[in-house]
């Protein structure tokens, strides 16, 4: 016979396939008989008809196409023998799936089929509707498979309840007419129908609210019959797994228990006993039993209140944690996470098991366990949950040691029920795991340092010892440098000691020492390098006797390759040897920062409680969700309402960096000085009190001759950031002098004989090749109305011509823009466009003007356009 011929036997052409070597060889075999069995289809051979659609099966596994065999299926369907069926039937369902139109052909045949005599033959038509059944066919077949509900067979009825499953999930619409004959299904004694009947009326009850009454109503009372039945019922062989009469339907009417008694009290009431039987009878020794349980469990906490049943749940749950199959623990741990939010109490008790799976050696058990921990977290309980945690983190993996820092972080943020156990906390997390803190977290301990001050000599002392012995850890050596920075002296002296501490002698060479370690350490990135710098330049002035080392540590990083080391190197060199008389003022301590914005920034949003600096007791709140940040303005969507006014200072940009709040206000709250302005912002931050007009005339050796505008101010006290920020400033009128940092004081300019308020001009814009200025004024006795004189400069080599000014404010100003002088703008700042703008502001006094640009212009016929958003108003408009 030849071997690739519609008469080759199934088993051969299997053998032929397998001993193919390669892939090559398997499809030129595949190829051949695709060709041997299309011959066939081709001449209508009947007789190897069957045959041929085996060998297409096996092809179709194997993953070649076969679709030029779907007919075939077709006409052994219609075949009047059970043998061709079966095989006709069994092809339908691996070669089609319900998206195929050939399928609607088959409707027909199967129609008949669940009509036929035969029991068998209507069997595989239902195997085949249930497995590929459209929606159309399950309107059309729908009555043939409710009549078989009632068919005299067992295996025909719960065959039928499976395809109505089926048809129920295509069509919703025909639930209605399946929930009488499910609930005839559920006196039946045979237990294959039973189950199927039980999962028909489950899924009747998910898509039809009157099936779910229907069911409440009239059933739950039997259902809870039948449970107690099967399980007081004796031994029975073809039932029986593990011990336990037939887990699998306990499972399925747990589950429709479930469904039944969730948000109804009376079907709850009904389930109760039960439900306590179930749970206290059934072992837990096999898989079988901890299933059964489980499935109790959930039916238990989703049914309607009952205290008694709940405890006696999550008592289960508990004795799940001490079993040493893992997939038993994880799921106990899932659903404790759901329990928790109905009685946290009862799973309070187990905490001390929930801590140990936290130790678990599988990863996915001590991430759900750590979760958990977490969520059992309370005031009362803090201290020694921490506790446990933090020892764990001593010997946890390195992988698993990320997630555990960042929840004993939140923990101890969240629930710190004073500062010193925070601090304490902080700093044997900062001991252990400081390479994995986020840069938040180390921020914030600094910022609940500062305003704890009764606690700076204790803190500083913690951080000299643990920098002792945990020095590899960068974030500790952060905090450790920027407090000994600050508080250096403290640390030297044994200032506020606490009853609880035991003295130690340091002297201001083993601060340097500190210092200098950090500094040169080859694990200190940039950041850690440039805070350094910082505190040894306070150190200079703490201990002058140092001063001349702190000098000879500064200067090697004069030749730095990174700029930013460089430049501060260069800076504090300078300061340290020609200004010895503003040293000590320009490095005095920070200001206290203020917790409450810093902690609304965290969140997203401005805290409803304000915390004061000297308050005994920390909450940080943890978790809040951030909202979304507010766009940037578009100049079609004028919706600044929400958008948070800048400040009224020029250095807002400051205030922002650090957090503090340095608004006129606060500084200079109950006197009648005139307002500070931007100049001042940045004298506050360094810690210097501006001297008198008069006095500058005393001391010409610090005068400076160098323009206002062009000196560079350093920030020294970079939290977050290390980089240094230049300040461009104009001093306006009236202000007191502006001091350049290693030149002294600038003169004042003189003062025009105006009684009305004058704003300084601003560079509301600048690029490589435009810069606009504003210049403002108001009119007598209308603040709410500013005029800004915009005057544009082109600072590159090419005319720009049809030149366009736009601009767009939020709803609570109203623009007005007048023409502009000119739409040419010669090149090279050979002259300039001025254009005037009145702007009313409706909440002057509340918020503060907010604008964004837009400049359109042509540079040889070239489009070009440039936008950006200005913040930096005077205060005051």
């Amino acid at each position: 016979m030849n071997p690739f011929s519609s008469g080759t036997r199934l088993r051969d052409m299997i053998r032929a396939i397998r001993a193919c070597k390669t892939a090559a060889e398997e499809r030129g075999v595949v190829r051949k008989e695709c060709a041997a069995i299309r011959a066939s289809i081709n001449e209508n051979d009947q007789d190897y008809r069957h045959r041929n659609l085996a060998k297409l099966m096996f092809i179709h596994m194997l993953g070649y196409p076969t679709h030029f065999g779907q007919m075939e299926c077709l006409k052994l369907i219609a075949s009047p023998e059970f043998p061709e069926k079966r095989i006709g039937y069994l092809g339908l369902m691996l070669l089609l799936d319900e998206r195929q139109e050939v399928l609607m052909l088959v409707t027909n045949s199967l129609k008949q089929d669940l009509n036929h005599a035969n029991q068998y033959i209507v069997g595989l038509a239902l195997c085949a509707l249930g497995n590929i059944c459209s929606a159309e066919m399950a309107r059309d077949l729908a009555p043939e498979v409710e009549r078989l509900l009632q068919f005299r067979d067992p295996n025909t009825r719960k065959k039928a309840a499976l395809c109505a499953i089926r048809i129920i999930k295509k069509v919703p619409d025909l639930a209605e007419n399946f929930i009488n004959p499910a609930a005839a299904l559920l006196k039946e004694k045979h237990h294959g129908v039973l189950i199927t009947a039980v999962q028909l009326c489950t899924d009747l009850c998910k898509v039809s609210a009157e099936a779910l009454e229907y069911f409440r109503k009239k059933c739950t009372e039997s259902l809870v019959k039948t449970l107690k039945d099967i399980v007081n019922s004796p031994y029975a062989p073809e039932y029986d797994i593990a011990g336990i009469a037939d887990p699998f339907l306990h499972i399925r009417l747990l589950k429709f228990l479930r469904v039944l008694g969730k948000g109804d009290a009376d079907a709850s009431d009904l389930m109760n006993d039960i439900l306590a039987q179930v749970a206290t009878k059934t072992e837990s020794n096999k898989n079988a039993g901890n299933a059964i349980l489980y499935e109790c469990v959930e039916t238990i906490m989703s049914i309607e209140d009952h205290g008694g049943l709940r405890v006696l749940a999550i008592n289960i749950l508990g004795r799940f944690l001490s079993n040493r199959d893992n997939n038993i623990r994880y799921v106990a741990l899932n659903m404790l996470m759901n329990a928790i939010t109905v009685d946290a109490q009862a799973v309070q008790r187990h905490r001390a098991t929930i801590l140990e799976c936290v130790k678990d050696s599988d990863a996915s058990i001590r991430k759900r366990a750590l979760e958990l921990v977490y969520l059992l977290v309370n005031e009362s309980n803090v201290k020694p949950l921490t506790k446990e945690l933090i020892e764990y983190l001593e010997v946890s993996d390195q992988e698993f040691k990320g997630d555990l820092t960042a929840k004993i972080c939140s923990i101890i943020a969240k629930f710190s029920p004073e500062k010193i156990w925070y601090i304490d906390q902080m700093l044997k997390v900062l001991s252990e795991a400081g390479n994995f803190v986020k840069d938040e977290v180390w921020h914030a301990l600094i910022v609940v340092i500062s305003n704890a001050s009764d606690l700076h000599g204790y803190t500083v002392r913690a951080l000299y010892r643990a920098f002792q012995t945990s020095a590899e850890q960068e974030t500790l050596v952060r905090v450790a440098v920027w407090c000994i920075g600050e508080y250096g002296d403290m640390l030297v002296n044994n200032a506020g000691m606490l009853d609880t501490e035991d003295p130690i002698t340091v002297t201001g060479s083993d601060t340097v020492d500190v210092i200098e370690l950090a500094v040169k350490s080859h694990t200190s990135d940039l950041t850690t390098k440039a805070m350094c710098l910082i505190a040894l330049l306070k150190l200079s002035s703490r201990f002058p006797s140092c001063s001349e080392r702190v000098r000879d540590i500064i200067i090697q990083h004069r030749g730095s390759l990174v700029l930013e080391s460089q430049q501060r190197s260069i800076e504090f060199n300078s300061i340290i040897e020609k200004h010895q008389n503003i040293r000590s003022t320009l490095v005095e301590r920070m200001p206290v920062l203020d917790e409450a914005t810093f902690i609304g920034r965290r969140a997203g949003s401005t805290p409803a409680t304000v915390s004061t600096s000297n308050g005994a007791s920390l909450n940080l709140p943890n978790g809040v969700a951030k909202p979304p940040a507010a766009p940037l303005v578009d100049l079609l969507d004028l919706s600044l309402d929400d958008a948070p006014a800048p400040s009224s200072s020029g250095g807002d940009f400051l205030q922002d960096l650090l957090g503090v709040d340095l608004s006129p206000a606060s500084q200079q709250s109950g006197t009648n000085q005139a307002p500070r302005t931007g100049t001042d912002v940045l004298l506050d931050l360094l810690s210097i009190e501006t001297p008198p007009a008069q006095s500058s005339l005393s001391i010409p050796d610090i005068l400076s001759t160098s323009q206002v505008n062009k000196s560079p101010v350093s920030s020294l006290e970079g939290l977050s950031s290390p980089s240094s920020l230049s300040a461009r400033a104009t001093s306006p009128v009236g202000a007191a002098p502006m001091m350049d940092l290693l030149d002294g004081f600038v003169p004042n300019p003189p003062i025009p004989e105006n009684n009305g308020p004058v704003y300084p001009s601003v560079i509301a814009f600048e690029s490589s090749s435009l810069r606009i200025s504003f210049d403002f004024s108001k009119p007598p006795g209308n603040p709410q109305t500013t005029s800004i004189q915009a005057t544009f400069t082109n600072l590159s080599p090419n005319v720009y011509t049809d030149f366009i000014f736009q601009a767009a404010v939020p709803k609570f100003l109203q623009l007005h823009l007048d023409p502009a002088s000119s739409n040419t703008l010669p090149a090279s700042g050979n002259g300039s466009i001025t254009q005037t703008l009145r702007v009313t502001n409706s909440q002057h006094g509340k918020k503060s003007l907010v604008m964004r640009i837009r400049i359109a212009y042509k540079i040889n016929n070239k489009d070009i356009l440039e936008d950006g958003q200005i913040n930096n108003f005077p205060g005051g408009l």
